[in-house]
């Protein structure tokens, strides 16, 4: 139904399959790999790729030692023009690797003077506030962890016309998430949180977003073929790239999103380009100057000091040995990635054009690493505990907890919630303390760690004060749920609905039965006569509802122009199913004081009313009752 397909957590899955844990000396050891090596690597790999999974087109940079090692296109830019990919002149959208330029916004106006990465956000705020829903406050640092403690929002963040994108600050007073849990606790990847950030760099500097990063990020580099502006300016428009999607067969054109949050995802560039927005960061300026490069690189939080964590907005991941920064962006049918290997002085840009890409990217960059910063791995038959690990940090609960997790990356306060019913995984503690999460096998490492078998993507148990158990990864971070939101249970409450429906859907008299009772003296009370037909109503409404909201839940319904028209009248029926529910038990209850109900029918109404309170709590616990949209 919704767009909850995370490429990165694709991307980041097959890293953990190239990564090392500790980081090893290796890195020492890395060269910067030259031209013909690359060209010989990607002219391979790269149609390859393209060619498995249906993608139109592909551009890569390489970057290393502050210059331009490789860059190149594969493929076409343009289908229907016929366009080829060229490295210089084709804009990809980049999407929320973004958000590394709104980063580094920040830290230039941190480095200005005009912002503390700790003061409260409210402070630089000024047309409207962040609530004090917990006594902490949310900070710039938290924004760029992504620990502010946002819920998620999906609904209406793009749009097909750019007079239908509000000013930044409009949209984001009029569409904050709500904040569900304390700042600092975990991270949870925020798009808002990200606007947010940019928005406030626009309020200090006077700028508007777009325009402040053409004037202070893309102009110093010489990025002359890229722009956070939306539409593409007319003098960049020849060259963008246009993305597909490929189905039955066929390659369908996606069209132009505007993005209404564009701090998280504006930007279009060229592979040319953000090679030298790569090389900026590997040699330290010139957009920052020496300390605040180096402090934007150092990892400033992780749920456990064990596993990965963030860098000041850069996603930190150990690959074969190496500590490497990364971000990657998903939007519009493009998939791309850009990752820092800090200690080697290497970068890698990539991009592609088609929604398979996602499977071209996360099949090439691993192969990337192997051939090009390859490091020891640690030998299959080595037994838990040989990786010395360090001891458990407060917080961590050193005896794993079973259950159904979420992604942290949820939400609470809309209809968008239903999705941990999709969404949540099972964890099994297995023989000899392994775990079973997420279609894989983990084993011990340390109190409260563990490690991917056949991999090396790190879990732990932590506890951030709040009594809520969390299993953080070297990727996104997954809540412990209460048995009542665990999908079994659910789908019990749901499966009680649907029988004691049918049995009030099927005993609902015909109309000729209808006609013969009028004629004939009542036997029982009228009120307990209408309490049935208003019950077997009820279930009608209810079964309608709920076999209808399966096949939304489970198709291809986007939410991301907004609530289509449809499901938005499909929730007229979860009001309507409670109003009969209502009805029902009120001339039940008129009826059984006023005239004689036998055992036996008493039983069956008290069991069916049961079964329609099921489903009335299932709709108010899920948010399917009104139109919680956000």
């Amino acid at each position: 139904m919704w767009p909850v397909a995370l490429p990165r957590l694709l991307l980041i899955a097959a890293l953990s399959l190239v990564a090392v844990w500790p980081p090893a000396a290796a890195a020492a050891s890395a060269r910067v790999p030259d031209t013909r090596q690359l060209a010989d690597f990607f002219d391979a790999a790269m149609p390859r790729g393209l060619e498995a999974n249906h993608v139109p087109g592909a551009v890569v940079s390489v970057v290393g030692a502050g210059k331009t090692l490789f860059s190149k296109g594969y493929g076409l830019a343009d289908r229907e023009n016929g366009t080829p990919f060229d490295s210089g002149t084709s804009l990809v959208r980049i999407a929320s690797i973004t958000k590394l330029f709104t980063w580094t916004a920040v830290l230039q106006q941190v480095q200005r003077g005009r912002l503390d990465l700790h003061a409260d956000v409210n402070r630089y705020l000024t047309t409207f506030r962040v609530p004090a829903t917990y006594p902490q406050p949310i900070t710039l640092a938290q924004l760029m962890n992504h620990t502010a403690g946002f819920e998620d929002r999906t609904v209406g963040v793009g749009a097909r016309r750019k007079a239908d994108v509000p000013p930044l600050g409009t949209y984001l007073a009029e569409h904050m998430p709500a904040r569900i849990r304390p700042p600092g606790e975990v991270s949870a990847y925020s798009n808002y949180g990200a606007a947010l950030a940019g928005h406030i760099v626009s309020q200090v500097s006077g700028q508007p977003y777009d325009q402040y990063v053409q004037d202070h990020i893309l102009d110093p580099l010489g990025m002359r073929h890229s722009t956070a502006s939306e539409p593409v300016p007319t003098r960049l428009a020849a060259g963008q790239a246009r993305s597909y999607d490929y189905e039955d067969g066929m390659y369908q054109r996606k069209p132009f999103v505007f993005d209404n949050l564009p701090p998280d995802g504006s930007i279009s560039a060229t592979a040319n380009d953000m090679a030298r927005f790569m090389i900026a960061h590997l040699e330290d300026g010139p957009l920052l100057d020496e300390p605040t490069a180096r402090l934007m690189h150092q990892r400033s939080f992780a749920a456990d000091p064990r596993i990965d964590g963030y860098a000041h907005g850069f996603k930190e991941q150990t690959v074969n040995g190496h500590r490497v920064i990364m971000h990657d962006g998903s939007w519009e049918g493009f998939q791309s990635a850009l990752l820092l290997v800090p200690d080697a002085d290497i970068g890698l840009f990539v991009s592609t054009n088609g929604t398979g890409g996602i499977d071209t990217v996360t099949e090439l960059i691993p192969a990337f690493f192997n051939r090009f910063l390859p490091g020891d791995r640690a030998a299959p038959s080595d037994p838990p505990g040989t990786v010395a690990a360090p001891s458990a940090p407060p917080g961590t609960v050193a005896t794993p907890v079973a259950g159904f997790y979420k992604p942290a990356r949820t939400a609470e306060s809309t209809i968008e919630k239903v999705l941990t019913l999709t969404g949540s995984f099972r964890l099994r503690v297995e023989d000899g303390g392994k775990l079973a999460f997420k279609g894989m096998t983990w084993s011990p490492l340390a109190p409260g760690l563990y490690r991917q078998d056949d991999g090396s993507q790190r879990l732990a148990f932590v506890t951030n004060g709040t009594g809520v158990t969390y299993a953080a990864t070297d990727g996104p971070a997954y809540e412990l749920i209460p048995w009542w939101d665990t999908p079994p249970a659910n789908l019990i409450v749901v499966l009680v609905f649907v029988v004691t429906a049918l049995t009030a859907v099927l005993g609902l008299p015909s109309a000729a039965a209808l006609r013969r009772l009028r004629r004939r003296p009542a036997r029982t009370p009228r009120a307990w006569r209408a309490g049935r037909l208003l019950a077997g109503l009820a279930g009608t409404v209810g079964l309608a509802f709920v076999v209808m909201f399966a096949l939304t839940l489970t198709g291809d319904t986007s939410i991301l122009y907004g609530v289509p028209a449809t499901l938005r009248l499909l929730l007229l029926l979860p009001p309507l199913f409670l109003v009969l529910t209502i009805a029902a038990i009120a001339t039940t209850v008129i009826g059984w004081r006023h005239g004689p109900v036998g055992i036996l029918a008493r039983g069956h109404q008290v069991t069916l009313l049961a079964g329609m309170l099921a489903l009335v709590w299932f709709c108010l616990h899920w948010n399917l009752l009104g139109w919680q949209f956000g």
